[in-house]
């Protein structure tokens, strides 16, 4: 069934979301549940853990945040551990608008991207000018990649056209920058309602799907994760197009990676497993992945001052 055209109301998204498959809540938690327990053996667990880190896109979204702290962040992004300059980098920095000409400085000619949360984050309770105004910003001082939320009441009301109509409009403001839509899937209240999501933002444009703001629980979980997967596997058969996926929020062990990583591969595919198409929206975990990883390097855990606490 093709998807509604420019200008169409909310009850013909409507009719088209909900003509998508229902999600088997059972299936999908079972499944998830049995691809987190597959273990991971020592080489493929160094690749891995490597890979986890390359997808880290650590972030600072704290109303304490100063310049010398994503300074800091910046740092520790292009050189994870200054002990081993074998570690790979982060994928990017993720900070809120005002800070992004501080990380563009701090970050210049390294690769390591900047990311900007925009659109009223993390509530998304602002008029839509506001969140063009907010988007624009921060692309010109320096963003590329931009953190855009829903508007979850208009969702949850199923005003769809509303929801659409943001999106598209942040998605040319955003330029050549790429953009990343959060669902804030832990008030989404179904699985079903999860996948409309998301399957309405891969048809506005965005980039990527995200899962959450971190700053709701539950965050990131493991049949969400997988259910967003599959969303962007069938988006991609369906259109040709490649959507990405970044569960954020909750991720805090390179147990916890990996778990993702093995989703990944095994319902999107291997396509998917590079920082271009998933991420994980985290602070915590860059510090556990550089544990585990000197772990299996040296055969024993660092002190606890071997990475720095965030």
């Amino acid at each position: 069934m093709n998807p509604p055209g420019p200008g169409a109301t909310s009850a013909a998204w409507r009719a088209h979301l909900h003509g998508l498959p229902g999600v088997d809540a059972v299936g999908l938690e079972a499944r998830a549940a049995a691809l987190g327990t597959r273990s991971i053996k020592t080489t493929a667990k160094a690749f891995a853990l490597d890979l986890a880190l390359s997808m880290v896109d650590l972030t600072t979204l704290e109303g304490a945040d100063t310049p010398g702290k994503v300074r800091s962040l910046c740092a520790k992004a292009v050189l994870p551990d200054p002990g081993d300059p074998t570690a790979p980098r982060a994928a990017a920095v993720c900070v809120y608008p005002d800070l992004v000409a501080v990380a563009r400085q701090a970050l210049e000619g390294t690769g390591v991207k900047v990311a900007s949360v925009a659109t009223g984050f993390p509530a998304g309770r602002i008029p839509l000018e506001a969140k063009l105004l907010d988007t624009r910003e921060a692309v010109a001082a320096g963003a590329d990649e931009i953190d855009m939320v829903i508007d979850r009441g208009a969702f949850l009301a199923g005003d769809y056209r509303t929801v659409h109509e943001e999106i598209v409009a942040v998605r040319e403001a955003c330029g050549t920058a790429h953009l990343k839509v959060i669902l804030e899937t832990g008030e989404l209240a179904s699985y079903d309602a999860v996948r409309r999501a998301s399957w309405l933002a891969m048809l506005a444009g965005a980039d990527f799907i995200k899962t959450s703001t971190g700053k709701v629980t539950p965050a990131a979980t493991l049949p969400v994760t997988l259910l967003m997967l599959q969303a962007v596997r069938d988006f991609r058969a369906a259109t040709g197009r490649q959507v990405g996926v970044k569960p954020a929020g909750g991720i805090r062990t390179a147990k916890d990676a990996l778990r993702h990583l093995v989703l990944v591969k095994e319902t999107a595919g291997e396509d998917w497993l590079d920082p271009q198409w998933f991420r994980f929206g985290a602070s915590s975990l860059l510090n556990d992945l550089l544990m585990q990883r000197q772990k299996l390097t040296s055969g024993r855990y660092s002190g606890p001052d071997y990475v720095t606490v965030d």
